[in-house]
């Protein structure tokens, strides 16, 4: 019995509402990994914000490439393991891009305080919004073997 997800299955969970580890290749040492807040819908490019200036903007912009991973935290453990490519790097909009991920994380309230907590001293931080095409799948649902939701 495979525990592989369907291509529905797979999609419809990385589009749920998971904290997303990246690894991003960086010459000589490790690679960068780290948590971030991630939007996905079916088909379509997986995006995250990040500062412009951050160690991570400059990898993505160097490896045009990373590694991420998406889990339940609680028994039948479920993972979605994915490679991709930089398909777009690019300004990000606060209305956008920046508050959606927020609410997405936080909720509207919780959200727009953070929003205005994290803002910069000119009103807006260098954001960028990266876009990864997803590639090379790899997914595990254990509750195909053991039960459960």
């Amino acid at each position: 019995m495979s525990l592989a997800m369907s291509v529905a299955e797979r999609e419809a969970f990385l589009a749920e509402v998971h904290v997303a580890v990246i690894s991003i290749p960086e010459p000589g040492r490790g690679g960068l990994t780290l948590p971030i807040w991630y939007d996905y819908a079916p088909g379509g490019p997986l995006w995250f914000v990040t500062d412009a200036g951050s160690r991570k903007a400059r990898l993505l912009e160097a490896a045009g490439c990373l590694s991420l991973c998406v889990q339940t935290e609680q028994p039948p453990y479920k993972y979605v393991g994915v490679e991709g490519k930089v398909r777009s790097i690019e300004p990000a909009d606060l209305e956008r891009d920046t508050r959606p991920i927020a609410h997405r994380y936080l909720g509207r309230e919780i959200g727009d305080r953070y929003i205005e907590a994290t803002r910069g001293a000119g009103g807006e931080a260098a954001s960028i919004v990266v876009r990864i095409n997803l590639r090379r799948w790899l997914s595990v649902d254990y509750a195909k073997q053991f039960g459960g939701a």
